[in-house]
C-alpha cells in the first residue's frame, strides 16, 4: 500500500492580500514622496536666468516615490514576494554581532559630537580608527596613522577640491 505525499506548500504563497509590513513600507513610500512633494512646492522661486528653477526636480522625484509606493503594493496585493538574500560570502544562519554594530554607532556618535568642536581632521580620525577597530583591525599604531592620513587626504580633498571648508576645531590655525 502506497501513500502519497502532499507537496508542501509555502502559507505565505496561499494566502491573497500580502503581507501587513510590506503594506507598511508602502504607506512609508508614500509618505516620503508626499513629505517631498510638499517640500518642493514651497522652494520659492529665485530671480535669475534659469527658466526651470530648483522646484521641477524634487517633484518629479516625489511622484515617482508614489509610483512605486502604489506598484509595490499592487505587487503584494497580487501575492508578490521578494527572493530571500542569496549570501554570497556570508553566513546567513549566524546571529548580528552586536558588539560590532555597537562600536560602530558609537564612532559615528563620537564623530558627530567632536567634530565642531574638536574639528574634521581629530574627529574624522577618530570616527576612521573606531571603525576599522571594530571591524576587527588590531593593529592600532598602523590603524591610526592611515585614520590620520584619511582624514587630512579628506579635509584637503574637500577644501582644495571642491571648495567645502570641513571644521578645523582646535586646528584652525594650523590647517
Amino acid at each position: 500500500m502506497r501513500v502519497e505525499e502532499k507537496p508542501v506548500t509555502d502559507v505565505r504563497e496561499s494566502s491573497r492580500g500580502g503581507d501587513r509590513a510590506q503594506y507598511g513600507l508602502c504607506a512609508f513610500l508614500a509618505l516620503v514622496g508626499l513629505l517631498v512633494i510638499a517640500d518642493a512646492l514651497r522652494i520659492t522661486r529665485l530671480t535669475g536666468g534659469d527658466p526651470v528653477g530648483p522646484r521641477p526636480l524634487p517633484v518629479i522625484l516625489g511622484a515617482l516615490l508614489l509610483v512605486v509606493a502604489a506598484l509595490y503594493a499592487l505587487d503584494v496585493a497580487r501575492g508578490g514576494q521578494g527572493e530571500q538574500e542569496g549570501g554570497e560570502d556570508i553566513d546567513l544562519s549566524t546571529r548580528i554581532d552586536w558588539r560590532t554594530v555597537a562600536l560602530l554607532a558609537a564612532a559615528f556618535a563620537v564623530n558627530a559630537v567632536l567634530i565642531e568642536p574638536l574639528g574634521w581632521v581629530i574627529s574624522g580620525t577618530l570616527l576612521f580608527w573606531g571603525a576599522a577597530f571594530a571591524l576587527g583591525n588590531r593593529h592600532h599604531v598602523r590603524g591610526l596613522v592611515i585614520a590620520v592620513a584619511l582624514s587630512l587626504i579628506t579635509f584637503y580633498t574637500f577644501a582644495i577640491g571642491l571648495g567645502v571648508n570641513l571644521p578645523a576645531g582646535v586646528l584652525q590655525g594650523v590647517l
